[in-house]
């Protein structure tokens, strides 16, 4: 007997109340009402629950593109209006126009910094966002640097849908984003990290190169379902790289962005001093605040200082960790 699970840990579901719209996860998914207790599974119910979707074989390489000790990879969730009440049908014209702010303001903004240190990064569109303001496509390929990927259709909170309907509006978000862009995005992130016990399989019908919704390591990896490798790379993420936890001015542990900032110092200079992969999920509508990109701003002068780092978009980096792994054949 298979359980439903959460990618959620004890931790990331204490710290939900005081998440920004950005990264809600919504409700958690329930047992049924009259499904036994946990402490009365058999080993086999335990471990079928458990090994719906692991982390797999390190693949995190001996050495990254031009000889660099570390890899950094900066995305972007470009979420604006869709987390503002259009995923839930809570449409009020004030948090909208924070919404507008994102494609408006902040995302040119943030690509801006960007492309002036000549930095790659990833940005994530649910199709939504991309539908209401598709110049922002212009503004992120005019450098040909950074990658577009998919972020679902309207930020929908994947374990509240079927299977059929959470692949419908992933097949459409593609369709969308693609029509849009010029090309199709290869990468996926589930809405809020909201991964199901459907997502997987629906990653692995859609073809897709690299999926980062999970956290379980700071290092790439490859999927494992039910025991099984998939060949997906899991390009990791964690709360505590996230801008909207620690930016939510509404929440109770809000930080001033040049804390935030050393937070995310300590942990590029640690992924530094391992030889791995640092990782960064941010938001327009966050970090574009001029307040706050002077944490980006920050980071960036560091790991430039730092040096010896490949900056890349995670498509790249997906793509040098399958080929050193063998995975292309």
């Amino acid at each position: 007997m298979t359980r439903p699970i959460s990618a959620f840990s004890t931790a990331s579901f204490l710290l939900l109340p005081f998440l920004a719209g950005a990264c809600q996860q919504g409700s958690v998914p329930q047992a049924p009402a009259d499904a036994d207790p946990p402490w009365n599974w058999t080993e086999q119910e335990v471990r079928d629950a458990v090994n719906q979707v692991r982390a797999g074989r390190d693949l995190n390489p001996d050495g990254w593109p031009d000889g660099a000790r570390v890899a950094v990879l900066f995305s972007f969730d470009v979420d604006n209006e869709t987390v503002q009440g259009l995923r839930d049908g809570t449409v009020s014209v004030g948090p909208l126009s924070q919404g507008q702010y994102g494609s408006r303001v902040a995302l040119p903004r943030v690509v801006d910094l960007m492309d002036r240190e000549q930095v790659p990064a990833s940005f994530f569109f649910p199709a939504w966002s991309l539908k209401l303001a598709p110049e922002q496509a212009d503004v992120i390929q005019a450098s040909g640097m950074h990658e577009i990927a998919v972020h679902g259709w309207i930020h929908e909170r994947n374990t509240s849908l079927d299977a059929a309907t959470e692949e419908r509006l992933l097949r459409q978000a593609v369709d969308a984003l693609t029509e849009i862009t010029g090309t199709a995005p290869v990468g996926y992130r589930a809405p809020s990290w909201n991964f199901s016990p459907n997502t997987l399989d629906i990653v692995r019908r859609m073809g897709f190169l690299y999926e980062s919704s999970l956290m379980a390591d700071d290092r790439p990896y490859e999927l494992v379902q039910d025991g099984q490798p998939t060949g997906v790379v899991e390009l990791p993420v964690e709360w505590i790289l996230d801008d909207a936890p620690l930016f939510n001015p509404q929440g109770t542990r809000y930080s001033p962005p040049r804390e935030v900032m050393q937070v995310w110092i300590d942990e590029f200079d640690r992924a530094w001093e391992e030889g791995t992969m640092f990782l960064l999920t941010m938001h327009p509508h966050i970090t574009g605040h001029r307040s706050r990109i002077v944490a980006l701003e920050g980071l960036i002068a560091h790991i430039k200082a730092k040096g010896d780092v490949w900056f890349g978009t995670h498509e790249q980096a997906a793509r040098y960790v399958r080929a050193q792994a063998g995975m292309d054949g």
